[in-house]
């Protein structure tokens, strides 16, 4: 174990605060950094400016702020020149299965920052983790707003329940540096057209199922399976499961 606190980045999100839970129940001294944080841990990685003060004392960072719409890349060159100046010891990354596979420009960008981090001379430890079931129920619920769900044809998925991604994000950051990790993925690799059935019975609606083939080299990539990680089924909640626990 490294010494010094622990220091979560994107600590409110849905996998950081779920990370910040099981840090504290193992006793650890855990920092919450967001941007909607109180001072001193209230940053915008984007611009790096108190991340000095954010890091004294910190042995272990674990990373879990991202976001889509873009500056993940920036905010980890802010934080890697902090680790280094600041002299953490381990920093533990969350990347997505199939970025060095598949061409979105999301998972290009957290390509980037594994890159960054590899040569960055900070001790750290990369996993790479599916859907979450969370992801996979909001891109649903929006497709069933219409009387027919336009689902893309030929496209599965394998979402994971965040949990079992945040317990063993918790077990690396209690440990030294490993490097890139196995891959995490949810127990089950189902098509887009079963997700809709089961989300559907879950919540008690009725649609028609409509596959709508896409195109483009992105689609090709997600319909060939580079965003899955088949041999790698480590998590043990199901979709199914998820949805049943979600519901009152």
């Amino acid at each position: 174990m490294v010494a010094g606190s622990t220091l979560v980045t994107g600590g409110t999100g849905t996998l950081g605060r779920l990370v910040v839970e099981r840090l504290r129940a193992g006793g650890a001294d855990v920092r919450v950094l967001s941007r909607r944080s109180p001072a001193p841990y209230g940053v915008d990685l984007r611009v790096g400016k108190g991340l000095d003060a954010a890091l004294e004392g910190v042995g272990t960072v674990v990373h879990c702020a991202s976001n889509p719409r873009g500056g993940d890349e920036d905010a980890a060159r802010h934080l890697l020149a902090a680790c280094r100046e600041a002299g953490v010891g381990h920093l533990v990354y969350i990347s997505i299965v199939g970025v060095d596979e598949v061409p979105y420009g999301y998972y290009r960008s957290k390509f980037a920052v594994e890159r960054l981090i590899e040569e960055s001379g900070v001790g750290y430890s990369v996993l790479r983790a599916t859907q979450f079931h969370d992801l996979v129920v909001r891109v649903l619920a929006v497709l069933a707003k219409v009387p027919v769900m336009l689902l893309p044809a030929g496209l599965s998925d394998q979402p994971v329940d965040a949990g079992e991604v945040a317990d063993r994000l918790a077990v690396l950051a209690g440990g030294p540096p490993a490097g890139r990790v196995p891959d995490f993925g949810g127990p089950e690799v189902l098509s887009f057209r079963d997700l809709a059935r089961t989300y559907l019975q879950s919540t008690g609606q009725r649609r028609a199922l409509l596959d709508v083939p896409l195109f483009g080299r992105t689609y090709r990539a997600f319909r060939q399976g580079g965003h899955l990680a088949p041999d790698a089924r480590p998590g043990q909640r199901t979709f199914a499961q998820f949805l049943a626990a979600d519901r009152p």
